[in-house]
Parts: C-alpha cells; structure tokens; sequence
C-alpha cells in the first residue's frame, strides 16, 4: 500500500443543534496522488477541507499526516504543515500589488523592519516562470481578470512549498489553455511528491486528471477507489454523478419547450470600447437567448453593458419597442432588467447580510410596511425559495457565508426571480454548483421563462447553453 500523506478517522462535525455536517468520515489520500473530492453542494466537501485548513475545528476524530497524528486548531497550524488551501471563493487583496499577496503573512524584511520588495518580487518572479504564466508582479490584484487571480493562488502556495494543497474549484475561471497548464504544473507537483486534493463539479477534469476519488452524499462517505482501475478500465463522469445523488442524473432530457411572445429586448450595433463592437440580437418573452466562447471573448462585458455595469460607446439597446438609456445598475432595476453576474464573492453576494437580507434586497419596497421594514415578510419570501430551490440552510438570519458556494448561488437566484424582472440576464448561472443543483437550477430558469421573462444566459460551457437554451449566439 502506499504511503498515506493524509488520514482522517471518524470525523464528526456539527453545528451548535443542527444535525452533523459529517458523520465519521474516514478520508485517506496517498503521497503524491490527484485526489478528487466530491459531493454535492452541503455534502460535506469544504467542512472536511476546512476542518484539516485549520478554519474550524473538529468535533471528534483524528488527523494524521504523512504518519503521524497532528494537531490543527488554527490556519497557521495548518500551514506549518504543509497544508496549503486554495478556496473556492478567490483569497486576495484587490488593493494590494501581486508580490504582496504573495507573501501576504510571510512579508519578507531587513533588520529594519522595512519589506524587501526587490527579493519579493524576484522570488515571485520565479514562481511565475516555473508555472509559465505571463503574471506582473507589480500589477496591482484588483486590475486582473479573474483567471488570473485563480493562478495567482495557486502560485501563492507553491511558493510556500506546500506538502498538500487542498484545490476548491481552481478552474472555474479558466479558459481551456489555462486549465490545461493547471493541470500541468499539478502533474508535474506530484512527480515531486506534493499531495493534492482537488474538489470540482466539472466531472470530466475529474476523470481526465485525478487518480483517485472520494464521495460525500449528507456528510458521509458512500464511495471511494480509483479513477482507472487495475484493468485499465476507467469510470464514466455517468457512474460518478449516480454515486454523488444517489440517482441518476446525467443524460437526462431537461429541455422544456415553452410559448414565446414579442421582441422585449433589442440590441443594434452595440459596441462597448474595447470589450466587444458591432453585436445585434434580440431576444423574446419567453424565451431564452443564449452566448458562449472563450473566456474572454466579451459576453460578460456585453450582459454587464446591458445592465448599465458598462458603458455602451456605440449603438442602441431597444427594450418593449423603445429605446432606453441604461447608464447605471439602479436605471436597469428601474427598468425591470434583472442581473446574476459571475464571480458571486466579488459580485453578487453581501458577506455581512443574512440570507434572507441576501434575497430581498433588490425589491426591498416589497417588505416595506410605512417606513418600517417587515422582518415577517422577508422570511416568507426565504422560505418561499428555500422550498423552491431546495436550499439547503440553518436559519434564516445566518450569514450568507455559512451557506456552500452552490446554495449561495441559489440565493443569488431567488433575490432575480424576487424582483421579477421582464429581462433576466444571467452570467454563468451554474457556476460552482454540483450536477443535481444545476438540474434544478435549469428547471427554474424554464419556469423564469415560462412566465413570460426574456432570459439571456452565458456560459463558457457550451453543452449548457445547447441543454438550456432556444437560440445560441457564439
């Protein structure tokens, strides 16, 4: 057998009277292996991970790394182990330059105190040349694309020479060429022994670069074993996505052809500077209008346009037959253009709001009696969507925070589907969100566009867009 870096026996983790989030999972991951963790959103996935990160502690169970029992009770802890954690949600400083995120905590300095900035950004330098990625390291973070963030954090722990780095969805951001160079440099970490546990929804990366694989279905485990077996014979992303919810899943016909009506949405030789020139579409009530590319290409710029996010430099958006001026986020809602953009820690969720606060508010006059505002109603609306959406949460007043990165994009949802648009646009609708989620999530965009809303959809998955959408723009 080989050696194990990792051993966690019979971890119990709960929340104050909830019921456990894991329930004696026993996780083991072999020195220099890819190991995939999986699950759907609330399996238990980031509390195991983040239980051996050090972010919280265990209720009961053991730890043991490369043999011998350790004791985490903090980050640091954790990382002077080894253990480096890429999360899923990006952990930068937008106002700071790259070399400082970099040694963020690890700040190197002279006998003055002063940083060295010269060392750091040689050493960062060199970290960059060694995964072949064109980073600046004097660029300030909050001027880069979030691809480049996403490599920027997973440089930040090869530079601190981690022994196990724990990937929460590293690649949702990335364009094919970066996933593929992702992948290389992991490949190429394993080869020198590093220990890596990647968690994704994206089960064909899974099957293509992971030796191993673990699944979590309500905080147990209920499968693990190898991705390529000792007859060569390979599991199918089909046999994976039946393990993580217990049905099947994948290949199911979730298309479901509706009415539509007249043009609501027009766009007429719309260019947005250097972002994208010269695009013409319309889009109907009830129907939904998809566009997918490269990571890149400019769809997002042309959703963020149509929300007023972005100046149009050329050309006229008609909406309901007359020509609007959308020069702000506030004149869209006016209009009733509804707007679930990508990124949801940047863009879209508030981290120190509840859920329900979350939820509501976009269309806060609805839960205004007076001048006052109606706790009661706000709750009938996040129960209203938790039963919809099939949200799983504690209370209605935690924090969004508490809630897995699939759940909170449920969230983002249901405060659009509140607001009740006539135009919904939606960028990367299903991001972060596991195989049984999606399916949900599509089949309340159907119902979104059954009501009559003209949805506009992009993603950078085109067999999404060809799964849920009537036309295709590309």
């Amino acid at each position: 057998m080989a050696e194990l870096a990792i051993r966690m026996s019979n971890i119990v983790k709960s929340f104050g009277d909830a019921a456990p989030v894991l329930k004696d999972v026993t996780f083991e991951v072999g020195v220099g292996e890819i190991h995939a963790l999986l699950g759907e959103n609330g399996a238990g996935k980031s509390t195991l991970m983040n239980i051996l990160g050090g972010v919280i502690p265990m209720n009961s169970g053991k730890i043991e790394l490369f043999g011998k029992e350790a004791s985490i009770s903090n980050a640091r802890d954790s990382q002077e182990l080894g253990v480096a954690f890429i999360h899923q949600e990006l952990n930068v400083v937008n106002d700071m330059p790259v070399y400082e995120n970099m040694f963020l905590g690890y700040e190197l300095r002279n006998k003055w105190g002063f940083l060295k900035k010269d060392e750091m950004i040689k050493r960062s330098q060199e970290v960059f040349d060694m995964m072949n990625v064109s980073l600046n390291p004097s660029e300030m973070v909050g001027d880069m694309t979030a691809s480049s963030k996403q490599i920027l954090e997973i440089a930040k722990s090869l530079l601190r020479k981690a022994k196990i780095i724990i990937m929460d969805e590293p690649t949702t951001s990335l364009s094919v060429p970066e996933i593929e160079n992702v992948f290389r440099i992991m490949k190429n970490l394993t080869k020198q022994g590093v220990t890596i546990i990647f968690i994704s929804h994206k089960l064909g990366e899974v099957v293509e670069f992971c030796d191993k694989y673990t699944v979590l279905r309500n905080g147990e485990k209920v499968a693990s074993g190898l991705i390529t077996d000792e007859n060569g014979v390979t599991i199918s992303t089909e046999e994976i996505a039946n393990m993580l919810v217990g049905k099947e899943v994948q290949g199911l016909e979730i298309y479901k052809p509706r009415e539509t009506g007249e043009v609501v949405l027009t766009a007429e030789h719309l260019s947005a500077g250097s972002y994208f020139r010269d695009i013409s579409f319309c889009v109907h009530k009830g129907e939904i209008l998809g566009f997918t590319g490269l990571l890149g290409d400019g769809k997002e710029e042309l959703i963020r346009c149509l929300f007023g996010d972005i100046p149009k430099s050329e050309g006229k958006i008609t909406l309901h037959g007359k020509e609007v001026h959308i020069n702000s986020p506030k004149q869209a809602v006016k209009n009733k253009i509804g707007f679930l953009p990508s990124n949801r820690k940047e863009n879209a969720i508030i981290k120190d709001l509840s859920i329900t606060e979350n939820m509501t508010i976009v269309a806060l006059n609805k839960c205004i009696n007076g001048i006052h505002l109606n706790h009661k109603k706000e709750n009938e609306v996040a129960s209203q969507y938790k039963d919809i959406l099939h949200i799983k949460m504690g209370k209605y007043s935690d924090l969004i925070t508490s809630l897995s990165g699939g759940n909170q994009q449920k969230v983002i949802l249901a405060k659009c589907m509140y607001a009740m648009p006539d135009v919904l646009l939606l960028c990367n609708p299903t991001q972060g969100v596991d195989v049984g989620a999606k399916n949900e999530i599509y089949n309340e965009i159907f119902e979104i566009a059954k009501n009559g809303v003209a949805v506009v959809v992009t993603s950078g998955e085109a067999q999404e867009i060809m799964k849920l959408c009537d036309r295709v723009n590309i």
